[in-house]
């Protein structure tokens, strides 16, 4: 072999090097401070509502509630673009239940009301004492169970 390719080898070893410390560092610094949560605005607020359209958002549900478990009278309000809850940092709502997946429930607005979704937990989730799956309506009040917490939607 040559020196000039001795030379080229040396510098191809040195770059994969730097290629795997940055990787390693990348992987560190999203352990240590998390994922990024981007929020998307739902569009352009309305000019006008009906007063229909007032009294109907009067009587939907703002905020979540727990009101058992570890996370006892921790509010989370509702949002347009739906609330993730779990044990994953990203979630809006962290759970420390033992029993909660990583990214366990979605609550979402749909036509006029509240919906969840189990995002295919291990434990299940209870809405008022049935296990749900999909497109389980939410009403104001209904209790939400995720292993020993429980959870609210309030006005």
């Amino acid at each position: 072999m040559g020196e000039l390719t001795l030379n080229l080898i040396r510098l191809g070893v040195v770059v994969l090097l730097w290629a795997f410390v940055f990787s390693v560092v990348g992987v560190l610094r999203g352990d240590l401070y998390g994922t990024r949560v981007l929020s998307r605005n739902a569009g352009p607020p309305r000019s006008r509502e009906s007063r229909g359209e007032r009294r109907q958002r009067r009587d939907t549900p703002t905020r979540l509630v727990v009101t058992e478990g570890r996370l006892r009278g921790t509010t989370v309000p509702l949002h347009d673009a739906g609330v993730l809850i779990g044990r994953n940092p990203e979630c809006s709502l962290v759970l420390t239940d033992d029993y909660a997946s990583g990214r366990h429930l979605r609550i979402y607005a749909g036509a006029g009301a509240w919906y969840a979704d189990d995002l295919d937990s291990t434990n299940g989730t209870e809405v008022d004492g049935r296990r749900i799956t999909t497109g389980a309506r939410l009403d104001p009040g209904a209790q939400i169970r995720i292993g020993q917490t429980v959870i609210e939607l309030r006005r």
